[in-house]
């Protein structure tokens, strides 16, 4: 029955496969990913016209110490000091 099911909704096939409509760690609230990750603030980007990025601010370990307790806008400026910054890209099953 699978195989005439995959035939009749071959969509069944790319969520089995790829198992986006799952979100681990259940119930994190990925708005907040201090909870999850030290030295973690959670920005939002404006790409264009009614698109809103979300990405995730980590500063390295080697820092750490000194982000304890700063607010976003600390965040922010450490964007723009000389240290170089690593973009990761998760892909598309719609969480981080």
């Amino acid at each position: 029955s699978v195989p005439f099911l995959i035939r009749l909704f071959p969509i069944l096939l790319t969520k089995f496969v790829f198992l986006n409509f799952l979100a681990f760690p259940f119930f994190a609230d990925l708005r907040r990913p201090e909870l999850l990750v030290n030295n973690t603030v959670s920005l939002y980007l404006a790409t264009e016209p009614g698109v809103t990025v979300g990405v995730w601010h980590t500063v390295p370990g080697s820092r750490g110490a000194e982000a304890q307790g700063k607010d976003q806008r600390w965040y922010e400026e450490a964007l723009a000091d000389a240290h170089p910054v690593i973009i990761y890209l998760h892909g598309n099953g719609g969480t981080r």
